[in-house]
């Protein structure tokens, strides 16, 4: 297998196999984010990610149970090669439980709805869209280049289309000043479009992105643990998406909770009350990038 790259995957992949389809990311604007700045965006050939495809059963054999198709971006790629690409690894790896990909709502959105059905009946199971955020004027400063109305649009296709949604909520995305109307309008967000996964991350502010020059210019004042602890209680506070699973799956988030909306409201409230009574000292914190 050829990779081009470092390769990123959700933590929830970390048994996949994982098959670049394609390289970097097609929007690679977001103010937080220094993935991808290393490569010029462009989709790989069908016929060399086969080539990966036939390389991988031969090492493998055929009971891969898990497919994730990096980069960024990866449902960008025309609907007739996704299709070609996700129909040979279906034949490649007849116990395949699950194929996997990023994609954001503005490219989502590209694709009608009769070609996300057919992308759902070549066998793409599940698709990991980086929301971060529900609030326009946080999206905005983002540089997400979608909205919030876009990404419910995206995720009602996907959902209608039969393929799992895994959104996820970037805790401190508002900084100090936008806090509690990112928390307030992302459950908005995500109770409209009932996605299967919620899944929390808590932002670092990177060195080599406008993120950074803008705290470093008193511009963006980033939440203290207790603040980003006190933000994603409003959020869970406020979530109504019934059956969707709400999970804090990664190593920089200040608690760990997880269960069901909203029968297992009460035990994540009960977990973030835990953490704010801790000294914010004793948190996780993540890594910023200013050590």
């Amino acid at each position: 297998m050829r990779y081009e790259g470092t390769i990123y995957r959700p933590p929830s992949e970390a048994y996949s196999l994982l098959i670049q389809a394609t390289i970097g990311c097609p929007h690679n604007k977001c103010t937080f984010c220094r993935m991808y700045k290393d490569v010029q965006f462009r989709v790989r050939p069908v016929a060399d990610i086969k080539e990966d495809l036939l390389e991988a059963y031969r090492t493998y054999g055929p009971y891969v149970q898990s497919v994730f198709f990096p980069d960024g971006n990866t449902i960008i790629m025309k609907t007739d090669q996704l299709v070609e690409i996700l129909e040979y690894t279906r034949e490649l790896f007849p116990y395949l439980e699950r194929i996997t990909m990023y994609g954001s709502a503005r490219f989502v959105n590209k694709k009608k709805p009769e070609e996300l059905c057919r992308l759902k009946e070549a066998g793409l199971n599940r698709l990991h869209a980086g929301m971060e955020s529900g609030d326009d004027e946080v999206l905005r400063r983002l540089c997400k280049g979608t909205n919030a109305e876009e990404i419910i649009t995206a995720g009602l296709k996907l959902k209608e289309a039969g393929i799992q949604v895994s959104e996820y909520y970037l805790t401190g995305a508002g900084g100090v000043e936008l806090s509690e109307q990112h928390a307030l309008n992302s459950a908005r967000v995500l109770n409209a479009i009932v996605p299967d996964f919620i899944r929390i991350r808590t932002l670092r502010v990177q060195k080599h992105t406008p993120l950074y020059e803008q705290e470093r210019q008193g511009q963006f004042v980033l939440p203290s643990p207790h603040q980003a602890l006190q933000e994603l209680r409003i959020l869970v506070d406020h979530l109504n998406c019934k059956g969707s699973r709400l999970l804090s799956d990664h190593f920089q988030n200040y608690c760990n909770i997880q269960g069901i909306i909203p029968q297992d409201r009460t035990l994540m409230q009960l977990e973030i009350e835990k953490a704010l009574a801790t000294d914010e000292r004793l948190l996780r914190r993540p890594f910023d990038g200013r050590l």
